[in-house]
């Protein structure tokens, strides 16, 4: 039986964040190198790891992007291996190099603290959305993971000068150095999104990219007013 489960086993480590399969995180934890998770995402760990749930420095932005109780991340640190996963969402490392990425909140699984981050609302969008679009903005240098609800599409806005539409559902991440700007059309409501009536996108335009997963995120983010 050990034969036949051996290709499951954990590998050895190559990264501070890497894939284990498509579905799982793997994070080597070191001291002094702590990590925020979202919370109830660790389904395995080795060696000695600590939690702190709700922690305060993370509580007041964590409050501004999501909705239910407390914050939905929680610190960890220790020494060991941490397994990460949620609900079988393929799972995107992204090592940020003096660079910075905007992320849906929904999507953000895990981080390394000493990135800068906050919750930015998205310019342009608070006609679409009452009080506007909040994503989770990272920059610096380090290690960010993603949910995606199936195998992700990455999109270089930079190839031409036409403007890229995204439904903002199947939205993941995007360069915050893109202009955005909400866009709706009756012609196109059988063409992005969902229902009838009209089409809600989110268009992209300029140098950077564009993650979109291939299923929408059923919180319906973008809620149209007026």
């Amino acid at each position: 039986m050990n034969q036949q489960l051996a290709g499951y086993a954990p590998t050895p480590v190559a990264a501070r964040m890497e894939n284990h399969g498509r579905h799982m995180l793997k994070v080597a934890m070191a001291s002094g190198q702590d990590l925020y998770a979202r919370t109830g995402s660790v389904v395995a760990y080795e060696g000695f790891v600590q939690y702190e749930p709700n922690p305060p420095a993370a509580r007041q932005i964590a409050s501004q992007w999501v909705t239910g109780e407390g914050a939905p991340v929680m610190k960890c640190s220790g020494d060991g291996l941490l397994y990460l996963a949620d609900y079988g969402a393929d799972v995107v490392v992204i090592n940020l190099d003096n660079d910075a990425l905007s992320v849906n909140g929904t999507n953000v699984l895990a981080f390394d603290a000493h990135l800068q981050w906050g919750a930015e609302r998205v310019k342009g969008m608070a006609k679409f959305a009452g009080q506007g679009l909040w994503n989770v903005q990272f920059a610096g240098t380090g290690w960010v993971a993603l949910t995606s609800r199936g195998t992700p599409i990455v999109v270089d806005c930079g190839r031409g000068e036409d403007e890229t539409y995204v439904d903002p559902d199947a939205l993941v991440a995007w360069s915050p150095a893109l202009k955005v700007k909400g866009k709706r059309s009756f012609k196109a409501s059988s063409l992005i999104g969902r229902g009838s009536g009209e089409a809600y996108q989110m268009a992209f335009s300029g140098q950077g990219i564009v993650v979109v997963q291939p299923s929408e995120d059923s919180t319906d983010r973008l809620r149209v007013r007026g």
